[in-house]
C-alpha cells in the first residue's frame, strides 16, 4: 500500500469572506450563502443523484493558506486567548500535519445544468472565498449527531453574542441581501479572544466591502462601510 494518497480538488466555494478576519469560527454559527463550484473534471450531474434528501452535508476541504512544511505538537487556541498551549489534536487549528478541514453545512439548493455544470448552494460555511473541497458527504442525523458529547475546553462557558449598533448611513451601504449575514457575522465578535482595546478600530473584508469597527464591553459598533 502507498505511504501517500493522493487527494484532488473537486470542487471550490465562494463566499462573502475574502480574508481570514471575521470568518465565523466554527461552521453553523452564521447562516451565510455559500455557492460551491465544481472543477471540470467533476462536473456531472450523476455525481448528485440522490443528494437533494439531504438537509445537511459535510465538506472535507484545505486549509489553503495555512499550508506548511513543519508542525508544531502545540498551538494557541484562540477560544483560550491566544495565551495558552494545547495539543493540535485536541483542537481545530488550520496548522496541522495535514492542513485539512471539516465543516457541516446546510444544504440549501442544487442546480444541476448551468454555465458552471452543477452547483451546490450552502449555508452555515466557515471558508475562506475559493477554498478547495476534497470532498463532499452527505450528514446522517442518526449517527453524526452526539447531544450527550462532551466539549471540553471548546464548550467553555461564554458571553453572548454582541449587540451590534449599526448607523443607517454605514448600512445604507451594504446590499440589502448583505446585511443579515453581516450584522450575524459582527455580532459573533470578529476580534481575537486576546484583543479588548476599546477605543481600537478593526477593519474586516466582507465581500466587495470593508467594514470598521469597534468594540465596547458587549457593544460593537460600525465605524464605516466603503467598497473595497
Amino acid at each position: 500500500m502507498p505511504e501517500m494518497i493522493p487527494m484532488q480538488i473537486i470542487a471550490r466555494i465562494h463566499t462573502d469572506f475574502t480574508e481570514k478576519f471575521g470568518i465565523p469560527r466554527q461552521s453553523g454559527l452564521v447562516e451565510n450563502p455559500g455557492t460551491i463550484v465544481f472543477e471540470p473534471p467533476y462536473r456531472n450531474p450523476d455525481a448528485l443523484r440522490g443528494l437533494e434528501g439531504y438537509s445537511h452535508i459535510w465538506l472535507l476541504w484545505q486549509f489553503s493558506r495555512a499550508v506548511r512544511d513543519e508542525w508544531s505538537p502545540t498551538v494557541r487556541p484562540p477560544r483560550l486567548g491566544g495565551n495558552t498551549r494545547m495539543g493540535v489534536f485536541a483542537t481545530r487549528s488550520p496548522f496541522r500535519p495535514n492542513a485539512i478541514g471539516l465543516s457541516s453545512v446546510r444544504l440549501t439548493g442544487i442546480e444541476l445544468s448551468g454555465p458552471q455544470g452543477p452547483v451546490l448552494y450552502v449555508s452555515g460555511a466557515d471558508l475562506l472565498d475559493g477554498t478547495p473541497i476534497f470532498d463532499i458527504k452527505p450528514y446522517l442525523p442518526y449517527t453524526d449527531a452526539h447531544p450527550d458529547a462532551t466539549g471540553g475546553f471548546a464548550f467553555q462557558e461564554k458571553e453572548g453574542p454582541l449587540q451590534v449598533v449599526f448607523p443607517s448611513e454605514w448600512l445604507n451601504r451594504v446590499p440589502t441581501q448583505q446585511r443579515e449575514t453581516l450584522r450575524a457575522v459582527l455580532a459573533q465578535d470578529p476580534r481575537p479572544a486576546y484583543q479588548h482595546e476599546p477605543e481600537r478600530v478593526y477593519k474586516m473584508a466582507f465581500g466587495e466591502l470593508e467594514v470598521h469597527f469597534t468594540v465596547s464591553e458587549q457593544t460593537l459598533t460600525v465605524c464605516s462601510v466603503s467598497s473595497r
